[in-house]
């Protein structure tokens, strides 16, 4: 009975894992690209894009993009049994490829934002100075050379046709398993977490350093014919930047923490599997473990797929103006267009 009711619960597990690869692998799909997108559109008007940590969000966002589209396609074909990285050899390597080397680019530009807010943020002018977007476009080029070299090994370590592994297409040694799991585990998450972490509280320490220095610093003030006083107004430009820098150094610590909610449970599991690889395990774990791979990799999509949500919801009102602006200049832009044609016809017609 005990085989019976273990031999049930593995079929419903695998079932429940063709779902989740069939359905929730479209709905991230959409999800992530289609935010993604709009996180580009954004983040490259002219009032953003001039701004450090906007470029590492918007190259984060088109890496973010990649992911999805190379992670998620076979994972929603595998759903329909119709995935050819499992059976074809180059499209297993190449898909593995971009995949890790996008997600490392996006996690890794990530913790470079978070060191540009903390620089931005220092009291020393020296350190400030390094806040550029000369230092942001250097910083990603680093990042894509270095993240293509670490994952340079998924070439020949990856392999299709894979049967004692979470996936048909995966690692084809023990060695190359646990080359491959330990660079994406320590390279392409727990850096650049720690990074973000350590960065982000001491740009919380930078910014509790400089209200204490603003509060003990006399303010500037008039005194009108009423003898009332009244602040001396601030320059607009100046103020606007510092609202867009409240709202990255928001939004980024927003981030920090989805970031490690759904992304460390796959690092904990992809060990997990490669180190007990050789074990004997019955029908019933074997299915479990995959579900729970094929449940913990789809967390990872939903981690690149949530940026512009976090923005829209937590960043405040800078990135939603910025966001309706570019609706509403499209609309303009349309009705013109139509306009230009309707007249068109018209003259044609007379």
């Amino acid at each position: 009975m005990s085989n019976v009711s273990n031999t049930n619960l593995a079929e419903t597990l695998d079932l429940i894992s063709i779902q989740f690869n069939r359905y929730f692998s479209i709905f991230i799909f959409l999800f992530g690209t289609i935010g993604n997108l709009l996180n580009c559109l954004v983040l490259s008007r002219p009032s953003l894009r001039s701004n450090p940590c906007t470029f590492y969000f918007l190259i984060s966002s088109i890496a973010n993009i990649i992911s999805i589209i190379f992670g998620l396609t076979s994972r929603i074909l595998s759903g329909w049994h119709m995935d050819l990285t499992n059976t074809n050899a180059f499209l297993c390597k190449f898909r593995a490829f971009i995949m890790l080397v996008s997600r490392s680019i996006a996690f890794w530009l990530i913790a470079f934002a978070t060191i540009d807010r903390w620089l931005s943020s220092c009291i020393e002018y020296q350190r400030r100075q390094y806040s550029s977007l000369k230092n942001a476009q250097q910083g990603t080029i680093y990042v894509v050379i270095l993240s293509s070299i670490f994952y340079f090994q998924v070439l020949y370590c990856y392999d299709a046709n894979m049967s004692l592994a979470p996936l048909r297409c995966y690692g084809k040694t023990i060695m190359c398993r646990l080359v491959t799991d330990l660079t994406y585990a320590v390279v392409t998450i727990l850096c650049p977490l720690l990074i973000m972490c350590i960065f982000g509280l001491l740009t919380i320490s930078n910014i509790r350093q400089m209200h204490s220095m603003t509060s003990s610093q006399s303010k500037l003030i008039d005194v009108n014919e009423n003898n009332k006083k009244t602040l001396k107004s601030t320059n607009p430009l100046r103020g606007r930047r510092k609202r867009i820098d409240r709202y990255l150094r928001h939004v980024l610590f927003v981030q920090i923490i989805f970031l490690t909610i759904l992304t460390i449970p796959q690092v904990i599991e992809k060990l997990y599997t490669t180190l007990t690889m050789y074990q004997r395990k019955s029908s019933l774990n074997l299915a479990i473990e995959e579900f729970i791979y094929n449940f913990v990799l789809l967390l990872t999509y939903l981690a690149s797929g949530m940026p512009f949500y976090i923005y829209t919801l937590s960043g405040g009102n800078t990135f939603r103006n910025a966001l309706m602006n570019l609706f509403r200049i499209d609309y303009r832009h349309t009705l013109f267009r139509t306009d230009l044609k309707l007249k068109a016809i018209e003259n044609t017609s007379k």
